[in-house]
């Protein structure tokens, strides 16, 4: 596709915990290959205190995370995606907004741990859970080899990686 690095949005509702935890994976994993974006569909007022506790527990830095809308990255003078990562299932592709630049659009579903009920040993591993499963994708994606495949394949396989 291109050497500068690809530009990265993970989305979710919140922009609370999923896409947080995709942000900074991928800020680690693709460091100097991508630049990683969170945001949400109805963000929550902050990022959820498990994902910090989560974040810093594995070692992630968490400092420059925050909550935004994804309309923010709809807007003609933001930053053009190349990828937009969803990662919930209540974001139907027809209540997306218009992204510039047409960036490549995949779903990733990910049960969102900020929705498990339970005590605190119940939501912690909910947490662990859907970073374990989010970091095992973030590593697939960042070995792809995107400068050899064609649109349609690279395609088929950011669809593949949330099939795993």
């Amino acid at each position: 596709m291109t050497a500068s690095a690809l530009n990265v949005l993970f989305v979710c509702k919140g922009n609370s915990t999923l896409s947080i935890f995709g942000e900074a994976i991928l800020k680690r994993l693709g460091r100097g290959k991508f630049q990683a974006f969170s945001a949400g569909s109805e963000p929550a007022p902050d990022i959820d205190a498990l994902t910090h506790y989560q974040l810093q527990r594995n070692n992630y830095d968490d400092q420059d995370l925050s909550v935004d809308d994804w309309h923010d990255f709809a807007r003609s003078e933001s930053d053009v995606m190349d990828f937009i990562i969803i990662l919930s299932d209540d974001i139907p592709a027809e209540s997306q907004p218009d992204w510039p630049g047409s960036p490549m659009v995949t779903h990733w579903k990910i049960a969102d741990p900020a929705n498990t009920q339970g005590d605190e040993l119940q939501r912690k591993s909910a947490f662990v859970k859907a970073l374990t499963e989010l970091e095992s994708r973030v590593s697939i994606f960042v070995n792809l080899p995107i400068d050899s495949l064609d649109r349609l394949k690279l395609q088929q396989r950011l669809n593949e990686i949330g099939n795993k």
